[in-house]
């Protein structure tokens, strides 16, 4: 039997813990109400030992899944009102949108690409952990700092199209500079041509984006080429180009004369016309170098020169100009530049000094971004000494 005294008693006691606790007088009233009908129901055998106790735990519960279903209620009609009209929805700002929030200006270039494989391209932290060959803690944190670093941030439009094309540039030159025959699953380089079609769809009328993809696609067809079977890395002039992917490399063309036509040059476009001269070309020696070098030379008219097109320059000037000429453009670069030595030992091979070339590999070596480019120069040094060491 339920001692009605007692519920009268408990009651305001329950109440006064709810508002205490932050609910508001009325909600606390049915929370409360909806604790003394539970309570008439499950005591019929006699009370707990703590009736106040179990009155209040039953009651904040009520509350706390009232408070949660009226903010459900509240979201749904938020949603019903803002529900577009029936007909196609346009998906083409949803994708840039994304792309922009996590290439923010705000974040670091390695922070921007972690965070866009995480959010747009669905890979796991550990994918991309191991696509950076950083712990997965390391990378864990990076992405983290990156949120946090756009927490509070409105992206209520798409941002700078041409910050989303940096990133994703950058990503494609990360996979695609440290790819090798044993890559790990997460694919850097086509994760970023996956999101530039992606970004070159949602933006049509840019033909920076379309220039973007060819220049992916025109690089991309030689990756089969780019190791020989024992995984050592092979110079461009030495690759085997039946290898080449020519599907590829068809549509990295198509989509650069589209791009061209529209008479709106950028530097990716310009770039892709590089990569496609050397595609084009059947041997090495059949390289056009005098239109690569006009194209470098277009590509310094349209946006400040940087150190490694500077180096890929002064290669096209020792083709067209002799070597002589390739050096003395080096020469006018940074001494501390990465791969300087490795162009100079290029050209001063060229040139005919193969002892300064295989002295300059050597230095070039010391210095190399990755192992398997150290093992490729270390291997031009050692067969310039060879040769010089072998009887004629």
């Amino acid at each position: 039997m339920i001692d009605d005294n007692l519920l009268r008693d408990l009651t305001p006691q329950v109440l006064g813990v709810l508002v205490r606790r932050g609910a508001d007088f009325s909600a606390a009233e049915d929370a409360v109400q909806d604790a003394l009908v539970e309570a008439l129901r499950r005591w019929e055998d006699g009370a707990p030992d703590d009736p106040r106790a179990w009155l209040v735990t039953v009651a904040w519960r009520r509350f706390l899944d009232a408070r949660r279903s009226a903010s459900a209620r509240a979201l749904r009609e938020i949603a019903v009102e803002r529900e577009p009209g029936a007909g196609p929805a346009e998906q083409a700002d949803d994708t840039l949108l994304l792309l922009s929030r996590c290439c923010h200006p705000a974040l670091t270039p390695a922070s921007a690409i972690a965070l866009t494989l995480r959010a747009v391209g669905g890979l796991t932290t550990a994918q991309i952990a191991r696509a950076f060959l950083v712990p997965e803690s390391t990378m864990a944190q990076r992405i983290s700092r990156a949120k946090r670093t756009l927490a509070g941030e409105r992206f209520e439009r798409p941002g700078d199209v041409r910050a989303v094309l940096r990133v994703l540039y950058l990503m494609f030159d990360q996979g695609f500079v440290g790819a090798s025959p044993n890559a790990g699953e997460a694919d850097l380089a086509e994760e970023a041509i996956r999101l530039t079609r992606q970004l070159a769809a949602s933006v049509p009328d840019d033909p920076e984006a379309a220039g973007l993809l060819a220049l992916m696609l025109l690089h991309h067809a030689r990756r089969a080429a780019r190791f020989d079977a024992s995984g050592d890395l092979v110079a461009l002039a030495d690759q085997d180009r039946s290898r080449w992917d020519t599907a590829m490399i068809a549509e990295g063309v198509e989509l650069l004369q589209d791009a061209l036509a529209r008479d709106r040059l950028g530097e990716y476009q310009v770039q892709a016309a590089i990569a496609a001269l050397h595609d084009d070309a059947a041997s090495a020696e059949e390289t056009d170098w005098t239109q690569i070098l006009e194209w470098y030379d277009e590509l310094a008219r349209i946006v400040p020169v940087n150190p490694v097109v500077a180096l890929n320059r002064a290669v096209a000037v020792g083709h067209v100009d002799g070597p002589l000429a390739g050096l003395r453009a080096v020469e006018e670069l940074d001494a501390a530049l990465p791969r300087r030595e490795a162009v100079m030992a290029y050209l001063q091979e060229r040139a005919g000094n193969t002892a300064q070339a295989a002295r300059l590999y050597a230095a070039a070596a010391e210095r190399a971004p990755s192992t398997a480019e150290r093992t490729h120069l270390l291997k031009q040094a050692a067969r310039l000494n060879q040769n010089r060491s072998t009887p004629s």
